[in-house]
């Protein structure tokens, strides 16, 4: 009872005041094949040594990015990481601080997202950012939804090369908001799917990835001008930060909401998280901004200092007039963001990028080299698609028995796609060796034999 302390009767108490008749008919949309029948395999109980091993046993399952030629991207990056930043984001005052409600005692906080801030908006090209979001996919969904109290409509169309993980999050939230329909092209790698000719004079806004999900960059020009036509937003996905060190930036090419995954700088993979949503638009739009806004003041003496501008969400204010449920923000992912970005400084990462970019283009000559292998993607930043004549599924599988990572199968992508089942998205990095090219091309020249 210490830790279940409440009775049946308390629980048919709760249970009748939400309206249902047991505890299942709460999860009443969960798919039944994703319910468990009975208790996982595991002991009622064990001893500390022995869950340690078992535990262990359980990681060493998993093939470590690190560890093997891999070649996996679409939305998750691997890239160098100084060891400075660990070390950094480890001290005591960052890394148990949690959130700057009282400005007086959180300088520090509030003086990094502030400065994380500003680079975010540098490298978006945008006016103004806010102090993060939790990752890419709930932040293009956020921007979706602001779109919409912008624009005061409430249709939404995705370009079909969006990554499909960002497009079902913004399908889960819109269905939570004003209704409208959500509508989105197929994937191509070829492009031409933009989405332009969808927009009509009910779109709240166009949403558009660049690189797009096969690695292409996408020209937003015509983009921002075909969505500004009707009254719409053009919002602007990039799940590989480290794009923007060459590409133009999204805000000189027209637009207006610009959302990101930032994880490509200083976080790491970690096996999938944690992530860190960017998020920044233009000034005129700033009160309709979710999450929060760090801003630089002065004190009755003079003294420079910082405040939260703005923190617009249901926890401060009336609900009916709260921009966002965003209830904190990726703090310390975003001050090793800042810190990783303050070392490369602007050169750096310029040089990084191009480094991301040769990677990519030894790795395409590569691949044209081998028998059954044609590049779809002929324009590239550092992920590039190629089309295998044959289930790309099988082949990362048995290629992952070999000891290479791949990359992307389409079918992961799209499940029942036929056009896109041969298609294999594949990322290099500056991390990225010739020997790692090598093992893959030796590796993929067999299986397809």
């Amino acid at each position: 009872m210490r830790y279940l302390p409440l009775t049946e009767a308390d629980r048919g108490a709760m249970l009748a005041r939400v309206g249902v008749g047991a505890i299942d008919d709460l999860f009443t949309d969960v798919p039944a094949g994703a319910l468990l029948a009975a208790p996982v395999d595991l002991p009622r109980a064990a001893g500390e040594l022995a869950v340690e091993r078992t535990l262990t046993a359980l990681a060493r399952r998993n093939l470590s990015a690190g560890e093997v030629p891999s070649f996996l991207g679409c939305g998750a990056y691997r890239h160098h990481v100084p060891a400075a930043v660990d070390h950094l984001i480890q001290r005591g005052e960052f890394l148990t601080s949690y959130t700057p409600y009282q400005p007086e005692i959180a300088q520090g906080t509030l003086q990094y997202l502030f400065e994380f801030q500003t680079q975010v908006a540098l490298l978006t090209g945008m006016d103004v950012a806010n102090a993060s979001m939790y990752d890419g996919a709930t932040a293009a969904a956020e921007a979706v939804l602001m779109a919409r109290r912008v624009t005061r409509r409430t249709d939404v169309v995705l370009a079909g090369n969006l990554h499909p993980h960002y497009a079902a999050t913004i399908r889960t939230h819109a269905e939570l908001g004003a209704g409208g329909q959500v509508v989105q092209a197929s994937a191509d790698p070829a492009g031409g799917n933009d989405g332009a000719a969808d927009v009509g004079k009910a779109t709240a806004c166009l949403v558009v990835q660049t690189p797009d999900v096969f690695g292409r960059p996408v020209d937003l020009v015509p983009l921002a001008e075909a969505a500004h036509a009707v009254g719409a937003l053009l919002v602007v996905v990039v799940t590989e930060v480290v794009a923007l060190g060459l590409l133009e930036p999204p805000g000189a090419q027209g637009a207006d909401i610009v959302v990101g995954e930032g994880q490509g700088l200083g976080v790491g993979l970690n096996f999938g998280g944690p992530h860190l949503g960017l998020f920044a638009t233009r000034d005129k739009y700033v009160r309709q901004m979710p999450g929060r806004l760090a801003g630089a003041t002065v004190d009755a003496a003079g003294r420079p200092g910082f405040v939260l501008t703005l923190s617009a969400r249901e926890q401060h204010i009336r609900r009916e007039k709260a921009t966002s449920n965003i209830c904190t923000n990726s703090g310390l992912c975003a001050l090793a963001f800042t810190i990783h970005l303050s070392l490369l400084g602007e050169a750096g990462l310029t040089r990084l990028a191009r480094l991301n970019h040769e990677a990519a283009c030894r790795l395409a000559d590569r691949l044209e080299a081998v028998k059954g292998v044609r590049l779809a993607t002929p324009a590239f930043f550092n992920e590039l698609t190629v089309r295998l004549g044959q289930p790309a599924g099988p082949v990362v599988d048995a290629l992952a028995q070999r000891g290479v990572l791949a990359g992307v199968p389409g079918a992961r992508l799209w499940p029942g796609a036929a056009d896109l089942d041969d298609v294999l998205i594949l990322a290099a990095t500056e991390l990225t060796t010739d020997e790692d090219m090598d093992a893959l091309v030796a590796s993929l020249s067999e299986v397809l034999a």
